[in-house]
């Protein structure tokens, strides 16, 4: 949880480590996950605090966007965090992600 006085535990902060073999190996990848009041019914809003070049994220403000990340795009209220971090972990993996290059330095947004 991001900040312990949120009674109503909406802002979490996540950490991706970058899958083996992939531009992201040894990368720590630091996350926000908001949790509206609708949530779990809608799903939580995802943004990247470190710096990633994915498909799925606006390389302008690291906000993982619905229409290009398919389990936000189809969500069901089953689906928890850690699914969605386990999910864009692999979505790095992905022919269309894994090679895309990454910055030098650990930038953020």
């Amino acid at each position: 949880m991001d900040d312990g006085d949120d009674i109503y535990m909406r802002s979490w902060t996540g950490t991706i480590i970058g899958p083996h073999n992939s531009v992201h190996d040894d990368c720590i990848y630091q996350l926000k996950l908001f949790c509206d009041k609708d949530y779990p019914i809608e799903p939580p809003t995802v943004i990247f605090l470190s710096w990633i070049n994915m498909t799925c994220v606006n390389k302008e403000n690291g906000m993982v966007e619905l229409k290009h990340f398919s389990m936000l795009a189809n969500w069901r209220s089953e689906y928890n965090m850690e699914d969605i971090l386990m999910e864009l972990k692999c979505e790095m993996t992905t022919s269309h992600n894994r090679r895309l290059s990454q910055s030098a330095d650990e930038s953020t947004f």
